[in-house]
């Protein structure tokens, strides 16, 4: 069996790249992106960009897609430049027997509302990754002509026994949020779902799918905690609870967990006052928070095929490895919101 796995320095793709060279057979390739040099075996390709090279020769029986660029602040050109343009390339090695697992995002599967942040660019998906996400499922489940599974993750934390990743981003931009007082409040239902899934949960459901029997038609995998989901109020009670174990354990004081404002009261009353007084870095911060937080306020959970369970202890365990791995951050001292320029007190 020949498996060709893409974005094995990523952050699903790392932990993918460990489990197939313990078990995968010979004749696995493990792909990195030509952006990124590190030391190690690994073939780069710029996918979609550069030639691709000899090593990637086909035929292959498995190949697995995870390269991805998940920021939610990418414009349509560059989210279809990152994820697009790349996905039709790979698919240039398959042949019509190749199996293909491509992981996505449960998100995609999602309430589509052109109203939501920058919707109406995105033909109502809430950024760039989510809605190239969802074109790539359509390419790859209609134009490659050989089994496909479709992975579904949706927002992911680290792994359930020590809460081990490979790097912080997308929800582990709240935890510095709420040390640092730039998360004044949280935006959204409290009641909300919100949907995490540990990251070697994840990993196990790609690799299953590529070393498994290849389904006969297209099949979609998506990792969810269903009505066992955490609300969105459990879920900031959780993070702040961790880290006050670890402030007070290292003799600093408590963060204060944040009220929660509804999403419509905010944006309609709350941030059109509330931006004349903000500096750009707490203006920042508000916006990639808002995106976040349109993910932990869910009207309904997904439907899981692969539940995850007992998701509150999965957050805890990632908060407690955020926390020791980033120290200065997490012991740091909260900085409320302050007025600048234009009033009295500024």
């Amino acid at each position: 069996m020949r498996i060709l796995l893409t974005g094995a320095t990523g952050i699903v793709g790392t932990e993918v790249t460990g489990r197939l060279r313990a078990t995968a057979p010979p004749g696995t390739a493990l792909v990195r992106t030509a952006r990124r040099r590190t030391p190690d075996p690994l073939v780069r390709w710029d996918m979609g960009a550069g030639p691709v090279p000899p090593e990637l020769t086909g035929p292959w029986d498995v190949i697995v897609h995870t390269a991805a660029s998940t920021r939610w602040t990418l414009s349509r050109a560059e989210a279809a430049d990152a994820n697009i343009r790349p996905l039709r390339a790979v698919l240039g090695l398959a042949g019509p027997e190749t199996h293909v697992v491509h992981v996505s995002t449960a998100y995609v599967g999602g309430v589509r509302n052109p109203e939501d942040l920058r919707g109406p660019e995105f033909e109502g998906y809430r950024n760039g990754y989510e809605w190239s996400k969802a074109v790539c499922e359509e390419i790859v489940t209609t134009e490659h002509r050989g089994p496909v599974t479709v992975i579904r993750p949706p927002l992911i934390m680290g792994s359930r026994a020590d809460g081990r990743i490979s790097r912080f981003s997308g929800p582990y931009t709240l935890f510095p949020a709420l040390v640092s007082g730039l998360a004044a409040v949280v935006v959204g239902d409290p009641d909300g779902y919100a949907e995490i899934s540990p990251l070697d949960e994840v990993a196990d459901a790609v690799v299953a799918a590529a070393l498994g029997p290849a389904p006969d038609a297209p099949r979609t995998e998506t990792l969810a905690a269903g009505a066992a989901s955490l609300r969105l109020s459990t879920l900031v009670e959780i993070s702040c609870a961790a880290i006050n174990d670890f402030r007070t354990a290292h003799g600093a004081g408590p963060v204060a967990v944040p009220p929660t404002v509804s999403t419509e009261s905010w944006n309609r009353f709350f941030l059109p006052l509330a931006r004349q007084w903000l500096s750009p870095v707490q203006q920042q911060a508000v916006d990639l928070l808002a995106m976040f937080q349109s993910y932990t306020s869910m009207a309904e959970p997904f439907a899981p095929t692969r539940p995850v369970r007992d998701p509150g202890e999965v957050m805890a365990v990632s908060v407690r490895h955020w926390a020791r791995s980033r120290p200065r951050q997490a012991l740091a001292s909260p900085s409320p919101w302050t007025l600048v320029g234009g009033g009295d007190g500024a």
